[in-house]
């Protein structure tokens, strides 16, 4: 199995307009973060999580050649606005894209993309898909997707675990009865914001109690605003905790 990171960075994304920060000016690669996405791969199996306003540019970047389904974390415009361009993938594959959410995002994808999920036209030019709310697991040809309840501060959301790698995006806390999905993780995908605390998302300090609270092999951190240096950051984690960055392709 393969992760590839799509984007590691926050709704803003970094860098962020009209900001002069020495992160923002000094446009390193490891510090120009596209909103949070990654594509898991297994064999013919292509996974992705989350259309942001950046996917168009992303699934170029990466020259991702076909998706298998999609799987929606929530659905803040940081994470479905990019939903328009799955029209491409259409158009390759010649079929239907099935996605996947919680209830509520579901019914919110179906209200603001209703063109969307309608038939299919014949020359494939508008994003033909399915949606389907799930709250059990689902098995693509042995990628098992378990959906992980999360806390967006007031606000239930879905993390995903694929096999033995877990994404948790867009948290603030975690349910105790999510804890059992989350044992005997490889590797953990973290949200984590900034430095000072934020209503709806782990800081930093919290990111970190919460990597070691679930005990992953490795911790890569992402969802990251400006606010946070890359290298800065590399240097100050513990071990096993690490900054993702935009690009970064991992296999289990």
């Amino acid at each position: 199995m393969k992760i590839c990171f799509l984007g590691t960075g926050s709704s803003a994304g970094t860098p962020v307009i009209g900001c002069s920060c020495s992160v923002c000016t000094g446009r390193d690669p490891y510090n120009c973060r596209s909103r949070a996405s990654i594509l898991v791969s297994q064999d013919k199996v292509n996974l992705l999580v989350d259309t942001g306003p950046d996917f168009r540019y992303q699934a170029l970047r990466e020259g991702i050649p076909r998706l298998t389904a999609v799987f929606y974390t929530h659905f803040h415009a940081d994470h479905i606005n990019g939903i328009d361009d799955l029209r491409a993938f259409n158009f390759l594959q010649q079929e239907i894209i099935p996605c996947y959410a919680d209830p509520r995002t579901a019914g919110e994808l179906e209200r603001r993309f209703q063109y969307c999920f309608l038939p299919p036209d014949p020359g494939w030019t508008k994003p033909s898909l399915s949606m389907k709310a799930i709250e059990d697991a689902l098995d693509f040809s042995g990628l098992l997707v378990q959906p992980v309840p999360v806390m967006h501060g007031n606000l239930p959301i879905y993390g995903y675990r694929f096999n033995d790698a877990a994404y948790l995006t867009d948290l603030k806390s975690l349910p105790d009865s999510s804890l059992p999905l989350l044992e005997n993780l490889e590797l953990l995908i973290l949200d984590c914001l900034r430095i000072d605390s934020h209503p709806t998302h782990l800081n930093l300090e919290e990111a970190v109690t919460l990597a070691r609270r679930i005990g992953a092999r490795r911790t890569l951190l992402t969802h990251m605003t400006h606010d946070l240096d890359f290298y800065s950051l590399a240097d100050e984690l513990p071990p096993g905790i690490e900054p993702a960055y935009d690009g970064l392709s991992v296999s289990l």
